[in-house]
């Protein structure tokens, strides 16, 4: 489908962007633009004004603190995949980018429009919420922070007010020394059927603690609280408690239903994909 008629502004600074979302409630803020336009295309979306962010400096980008990565909101998907510093100190963004759709996308698309946009399906909120990562947003009332568990509060809705910009995302330091990221891809969008993301600490006295995201089977991403409680314990007899962490963290899911697939099925493509993802974190060296 062809989009509609749509006025254009791209924007020179974040403070022109939150100006024209406070004059203008039609607008939308572009980024990438591979979540929002074939939205438009399809009628899902008809904002009256696209207000373009995606080349301004100071939402791109990558930067390592002593105690957190800082990524700017229109950072690439190739980016991210490519950035050494952020494989030394959080490699699960390597992995989960590395099979975000294909290379164009990869190179047009942002974490911030993908976490923004929060697709049942797509992938950013499953590491976001692995990650304990804190979303930061200004508005006219100035920046504040949204951690990821606050974050996304239902299907393709998040907490981000309609005058607010997501500017970056926060990542604690250190990372959990274990992590994984397997999918099941979509044969055509190569969005997530089904997905798991899982990042696991183990401590000196081999005591092991951790966090899973899922996206893809619900309406929303999600952390499996369930699975993580079953997690915590002696990470060499983890390997036996594998089965029990994934019907934990699944049990009691509404799974989505499409032409692709019914409930069923995609519910088992998540158990399978989250079983994965714990032997990958089993195969680690810490």
């Amino acid at each position: 489908m062809i989009p509609y008629e749509v006025e254009y502004l791209r924007a020179s600074s974040v403070e022109q962007a939150l100006s024209v979302l406070a004059l203008n409630p039609d607008a939308k803020i572009l980024a990438g633009g591979h979540t929002l336009l074939p939205m438009m295309k399809l009628r899902l979306a008809k904002p009256g004004l696209l207000v373009d962010i995606g080349r301004l400096p100071e939402l791109r980008g990558i930067t390592v603190h002593e105690d957190s990565v800082s990524i700017g909101s229109a950072t690439t998907h190739a980016e991210l995949e490519a950035s050494a510093a952020l494989k030394r100190v959080a490699p699960l963004f390597s992995l989960a980018a590395g099979v975000i759709a294909d290379p164009t996308v990869r190179n047009r698309g942002t974490i911030g429009g993908a976490l923004v946009h929060a697709d049942p399906s797509a992938d950013w909120p499953a590491v976001a919420l692995a990650l304990c990562a804190e979303m930061e947003v200004v508005g006219k009332q100035g920046p504040r922070r949204i951690p990821a568990d606050e974050f996304f509060v239902g299907f393709m809705s998040t907490a981000v007010e309609p005058d607010e910009v997501l500017t970056r995302i926060h990542v604690p330091l250190p990372t959990p020394g274990r992590v994984s990221y397997r999918k099941f891809r979509h044969p055509s969008s190569g969005y997530a059927v089904a997905a798991a993301a899982v990042a696991i600490d183990v401590g000196e006295d081999g005591h092991a603690r951790g966090r899973i995201g899922v996206t893809g089977v619900t309406d929303t991403a999600f952390r499996a609280r369930e699975g993580e409680a079953l997690l915590e314990g002696n990470f060499t007899d983890l390997r036996g408690r594998v089965d029990a962490v994934v019907e934990a963290a699944l049990a009691g899911v509404s799974p989505l239903e499409d032409n692709f697939a019914d409930g069923e099925y995609r519910l088992q493509l998540g158990r399978v994909m989250l079983k994965r993802a714990l032997l990958d974190v089993l195969e680690q060296r810490g």
